[in-house]
Formats: structure tokens, sequence, C-alpha cells
């Protein structure tokens, strides 16, 4: 009999909560809004009791968070602008409730697995699973793993170049100002142009901009990381104009130096939108919690 695992996308505005064994096997799922920490993990303690036979459970969170299982602060939320959020014990409240072993990373590195395991990036490593959206974050899977360190990515808050003669928006970043997720995530849109993202016409100035930044984020990714796939999620990038605005600019920021067939003439393959669609989060937590079958 296949093990059955429980996942848990946690997000800023929203919690996924699922149970089942991959993409062709999802067997329930519930969502609900992202409270006070209490309550939130009490209504996902509340779904996960109804099932029996759990082997597992995987928690992909919006961060900054603690991903190490040998640190005192693991399982914990680190200091967020999110209300109530600051230094909450997350895993800890789910191991006590249910008795499983839980698996805890960021969102991103869970989409990142799920996209390598079961969605666009399948024979791919390293991998780049980038979210736009509310925020910015990236996750990567290098050699197998998912990339950790001092903690985990923060692909958000690297520093990018702004010509403030082009756009004097000086970024809504609390701790970086212009930061990549300072200029380019949704809010940051809201902020620049006086209406939120969705409501920009596709043909509005904004979106040329939005792709720079993008691509310039892409560039630096590429250099570093090498990745043979590069998966956009998150709202922004699913802007129907977006994807090919990105490849473009990421080619002509780029500028022959990678000599890549990806790069060269097979941009379309390789810089995409998730396989998984929107439930790249939810199943990136069901594949935190169950091995490589």
């Amino acid at each position: 009999m296949k093990s059955l695992y429980g996942g848990i996308e946690g997000g800023g505005t929203k919690f996924v909560c699922a149970v089942g064994t991959g993409p062709q096997d999802l067997r329930a799922e519930t969502r609900f809004p992202t409270t006070t920490p209490e309550e939130t993990m009490g209504r996902a303690i509340e779904f996960f009791r109804q099932f029996e036979g759990l082997s597992a459970l995987g928690f992909a969170s919006f961060g900054p968070l603690d991903p190490r299982p040998d640190s005192p602060t693991y399982g914990h939320i680190l200091p967020t602008p999110k209300p109530g959020w600051s230094n909450a014990d997350v895993v800890g409240p789910l191991r006590a409730a249910l008795g499983l072993p839980v698996v805890f990373d960021t969102d991103v590195n869970g989409a990142a697995l799920a996209e390598a395991r079961w969605g666009a990036a399948q024979n791919c490593d390293p991998v780049l699973y980038l979210t736009i959206g509310t925020g910015i974050g990236g996750g990567a899977l290098v050699n197998g793993k998912l990339l950790h360190g001092l903690l985990h990515p923060e692909m958000g808050h690297i520093p990018l170049p702004r010509n403030p003669q082009i756009d004097p928006f000086p970024g809504i970043c609390p701790f970086h100002g212009d930061c990549f997720e300072g200029l380019a995530a949704g809010p940051a849109l809201e902020k620049r142009w006086g209406q939120k993202a969705e409501t920009l016409p596709p043909n509005h100035t904004a979106w040329d901009l939005e792709a720079h930044y993008i691509a310039l984020a892409l560039r630096s990714y590429i250099c570093t990381l090498s990745p043979q796939k590069i998966v956009i999620g998150g709202g922004v990038a699913s802007q129907a104009q977006m994807l090919p605005l990105i490849r473009r600019k990421t080619q002509e920021l780029l500028n022959g130096y990678v000599q890549a067939p990806a790069i060269l003439d097979q941009i379309d393959d390789y810089i995409v939108l998730p396989g998984l669609g929107q439930r790249a989060g939810v199943l990136g937590a069901i594949a935190l919690a169950s091995p490589v079958s």
C-alpha cells in the first residue's frame, strides 16, 4: 500500500492543506485565510486529524524561516513584517498534536522540488523556481538537494541597478529600498503606478519596466547558479505578455556571454511557467514529506 502524505502550503494570505501522494493523487484539500498563528495552525491540525495512516507532513511556508533541524528555532517563522507571526513556532504544534514527522522549508524551495519531480523541470538540475507576486522569493534544487546555507536563499532581496531618470520610484522594501522585491513585487507596482497590477492594461509601460527588472535578476541567477531550467510562478508572471518580454530581455542582458543553446535559441523552453500551475505550492509540501519514488 502506497504511503500517504500531508502537505501545507503556508502563504501570507492563505493556507492550503492537502493529503495525497502526488499530482495524480490528491485525495482531499482545503484552504483558509492566514490569520493568527494559533488559529491558522489550529485549522490545519483540525484538517489533518481526519486522516489516519499519514506517514509524514510537509510544510512549505512563507518566510523568512528557520529550516535547520539542529537549530533551537527550527520550525519558527523569523522576524517578519506580517503582524503576529514573528518568532512563531509553527512546526511544534503540528508535531505535538499529530505525532508525525514534519519537514519544514520555504514555499519556493518546495515548489522547486515539486516542479523538478513532477512538473516543468523534470530531468533538470540545477532548477530555479521564482515566484513574483505579493513578494518575490526563489528556491533552488542543486545536485538533487534543496539549497540551504545560513538559512535559505533570499533571492527577492538582491540589489538591481536602477536608473533614477527612467524610474524615480525608490522601492518599497523596508530593509533595502530598491532591491528586486522592492522594485518588482505586486505592491511595488501598485505603489509606483497608483493601481493594482492586475488592472494595468497589457500595453502599459509598467510591464516593460517590470520585465527589465526580472531579466536583470535572472541574469544574476543564471551567472551564479547556472540553472538548467527556470520556472516562474506568481501572479505577475502569469500575465500573458510577460514571459515573451522576460525571455527577450534576458537574452539581451546576457549579451551572448552564456554560450548555451538553452539561452541562445531554446529560451522558450528554458524560462517557463510552472508545469503544476497553481498547485505547485501544495504539491511542493507533499514532495517535501515524501521520498523520491
